[in-house]
């Protein structure tokens, strides 16, 4: 049974998730179609643009991103201590960048409201944007709808452009992010269109690689990209959920895995796995084993440490998450302290 994505999504629990969205029909986002085709491969710009311009909008961060043929795959972070700081005039600011406002908040906004009741009822339709500005489905649904009318205006048709609502997977902890983020940007070279992570074009491992040599070439040549969570510095990024895992670190580990998973013994594990692997508690055969498997691991709502997801469970009154028996084979034994 569907459940209320509520249920799914919670910053109290983690603000990381892994976000995908696929059209209908197996569609065509972009790329050629090869059913009608069409060359579509302008439409991966419209991805980057648009999350652009959201993270300028949304309390939202974007930590790893992947644009396929016909879906997509985000890592983001939620970032609700940042909605809180906002005044009631930026909340209104960002607000209508993306709809009209009604002319009660526009009063009230320039100081015209009549009466408390009106002003009153004017904070309150702001709260509701302020928790909006801050909701994971929101800024979906600013990424989504705006595509799909875009790529129906282009194809002269009107309907269904997504199969459904997006899916939605919550990263426990620092494994589960790592984990995830690699397995996205790995997608490239998972499909045989990529040989390596600086060749896998519309990709934030590609936007790092670039970004940390100064590649003026992708950065001229590729649409403006969204800013990336730093990995480097705790200094450079206030959230209180910190990736305790570097740059170098984090692209050593998506070439070690690139280089197997384009390896022509599947089963072949490369004998010396990068450090991060140990110290996050990673079993270096379950972990290359999870980024090759592809879309066999999205039905799994949760991702981390066993004893966090049973943690979770119990807060949120829930039983059980599918999920336990490949989070005990991912992640080493903890050590008794």
């Amino acid at each position: 049974m569907t459940r209320a994505r509520k249920e799914l999504v919670h910053p109290d629990t983690t603000p990381y998730y892994h976000c995908i969205g696929r059209c209908v029909r197996q569609a065509f986002l972009c790329g050629v179609d090869p059913f009608s085709g069409q060359n579509h491969e302008h439409r991966k710009g419209w991805i980057l643009e648009r999350l652009r311009v959201l993270q300028d909008i949304f309390a939202v961060d974007i930590c790893a991103y992947a644009v396929m043929s016909n879906h997509y795959h985000l890592v983001v972070r939620l970032n609700p201590e940042q909605v809180e700081g906002w005044s009631e005039n930026e909340v209104i600011e960002r607000w209508c960048r993306l709809f009209s406002l009604p002319s009660l908040v526009v009063a009230y906004r320039d100081d015209f409201a009549q009466t408390e009741g009106e002003r009153a009822e004017a904070r309150q339709r702001i709260a509701l944007w302020r928790e909006r500005l801050g909701d994971l489905s929101w800024f979906m649904r600013g990424l989504n709808e705006h595509l799909a009318r875009r790529a129906n205006a282009e194809d002269r048709c009107k309907g269904r452009f997504w199969e459904g609502r997006f899916k939605s997977q919550a990263l426990l902890d620092d494994a589960a992010v790592l984990t995830c983020m690699s397995y996205v940007d790995l997608n490239p070279i998972r499909a045989g269109i990529a040989a390596t992570p600086e060749a896998s074009d519309f990709t934030s491992i590609q936007q790092r690689i670039a970004e940390l040599v100064q590649d003026r070439w992708i950065a001229e040549n590729s649409p403006q990209p969204p800013q990336l969570i730093p990995l480097d510095s705790i200094d450079a990024d206030p959230h209180r959920n910190v990736l305790e895992f570097a740059t170098q670190d984090y692209l050593e580990l998506v070439d070690w895995a690139g280089r197997a998973i384009r390896d022509e013994k599947r089963g072949a594990i490369p004998e010396h796995s990068p450090p991060i692997l140990q110290r996050l508690q990673l079993d270096a055969a379950q972990y290359l084993r999870h980024v090759r498997r592809g879309g066999r691991h999205h039905h799994v709502s949760v991702l981390g440490h066993a004893d966090r997801i049973q943690q979770v469970a119990q807060r949120l009154g829930r039983s059980f998450f599918k999920g336990l028996s490949q989070s005990r084979r991912l992640y080493r034994l903890r050590q008794p302290a």
